[in-house]
């Protein structure tokens, strides 16, 4: 490589012997083509080694692609290329008077790249990003096109896939009508005798923030669709000021609060598609477990929030409505999400991420792919039922193993 290759946080400098940035479809099957081993980076908004071919791998940017966004107004889908972002791709639903049903606290994030590893936004009735998606369209190993749609058997296993079966260069998405969405914001929801349920499907799309340097949360953001009923919230005390997740922190990059109305990609994320949220100055974990358990997993939080908050910026606790992807985070289960937004201090980090994860295990949590963890594969492969049936998928389209890296050889190969 020229120049290093770097995540979005700087965490990660890919080893990747070259970087290509192909400006046509044609031109990256050629290259995946020739290639012994690919990966694909998006928005470099992963904080693991996802995303890393190894030092004999070719790294794949999709961003000089066309960035297609085709809207097909009667069926209500839309045609996205592998490069494009949601920031656009909302902005140009919207002008067709279309919506997707949710998106995730960051537009600045790649629709490919979300879908492959499991992104979600919140709500108890809404299910991760990958949910919208009809079709995947994969340039495979050997350099063919390959298209899974809803109703292959395969499809299941296409979408939240890792980028392990080949490089997405679109996807076709179901919209539905527009909608206009409020936000809400309270300020010091206790802990102690929460009714997570009722809390959680108080609004559309609910988030619970705390820092965990006192018990219970800092901070309730409430998004409301204005079709839908104005939400009763008698257990915390109406924000007074704008408010940023990062207490601390100024709040002008923060989408419109206060309960002014707009448009859905406008207030379903926590930030504004026109500026850059932050420096990337963070690490960022995040384990998502049967929404059944979501007190008792909480409480084990605050029971060790010593040592969790000295190293952490904020902790979001959403809610994802059941997966079919097979590795998919939510596959299968009411999921509530716990969001650890660290101090950028790998070092400081990871100790705390083991104790974490030691504190949750008994509540069956699957960390996003994403994200920093420290589970071991067996015990990551042994929390996927559908596991078997995504290897089975994956030899049959990439045989080789080209799409394989060090982050998923074990994870498929063990």
């Amino acid at each position: 490589m020229s120049a290093a290759v770097t995540n979005w946080a700087g965490n990660i400098t890919y080893t990747a012997k070259e970087v290509h940035r192909p400006a046509t479809v044609g031109a990256l099957a050629e290259l995946v083509a020739r290639s012994a081993k690919v990966r694909v980076l998006g928005s470099g908004h992963s904080f693991n080694e996802i995303a890393d071919p190894g030092p004999d791998g070719v790294l794949l940017r999709l961003d000089a692609l066309p960035a297609e966004v085709d809207v097909d107004t009667a069926a209500r889908t839309v045609r996205v290329g592998g490069g494009v972002r949601y920031a656009e791709l909302a902005r140009r639903v919207h002008a067709h008077g279309l919506a997707l049903p949710n998106m995730a606290s960051l537009p600045h994030i790649s629709v490919a790249g979300s879908v492959a590893t499991g992104t979600h936004g919140s709500g108890v009735a809404n299910g991760p990003l990958a949910a919208p998606v009809r079709e995947v369209e994969l340039v495979t190993a050997d350099g063919s096109t390959v298209r899974i749609a809803r109703g292959d058997a395969r499809f299941d296993g296409a979408v939240t896939s890792l980028g392990a079966l080949g490089v997405v260069t679109a996807l076709t998405l179901d919209l539905e009508p527009t909608f206009e969405v409020e936000q809400h914001l309270f300020t010091e929801l206790p802990l102690a005798g929460l009714d997570f349920e009722t809390v959680a499907a108080a609004a559309y799309s609910v988030s619970l923030f705390t820092d965990w340097r006192d018990p219970g949360f800092r901070q309730v953001w409430l998004k409301r669709r204005t079709d839908q009923p104005l939400p009763e919230f008698p257990w915390a005390v109406p924000a007074k000021v704008a408010l940023h997740p990062v207490p601390g922190m100024p709040a002008e990059n923060c989408t419109q609060q206060f309960g002014v109305p707009g448009p859905w990609h406008e207030r379903l994320p926590h930030f504004r598609a026109e500026f850059t949220p932050s420096s990337g100055a963070e690490l960022q974990s995040e384990y998502l477990l049967p929404r059944g358990h979501a007190l008792d997993a909480l409480h084990a939080v605050e029971r060790i929030r010593e040592t969790v908050a000295p190293v952490l910026q904020t902790c979001e606790v959403r809610t994802v409505a059941p997966d079919a992807q097979w590795l998919g985070p939510s596959h299968g289960r009411d999921t509530v999400a716990l969001h650890f937004t660290w101090v950028e201090d790998t070092r400081a980090v990871l100790p705390v991420v083991r104790r974490l994860e030691e504190a949750l295990d008994a509540f069956d949590p699957r960390p996003h792919w994403g994200k920093v963890f420290t589970t071991p594969a067996a015990v990551l492969r042994a929390r996927y039922p559908r596991l078997d049936d995504f290897r089975a998928l994956a030899r049959e389209l990439d045989p080789s193993g080209k799409f394989t890296n060090a982050f998923l050889r074990d994870l498929l190969d063990g």
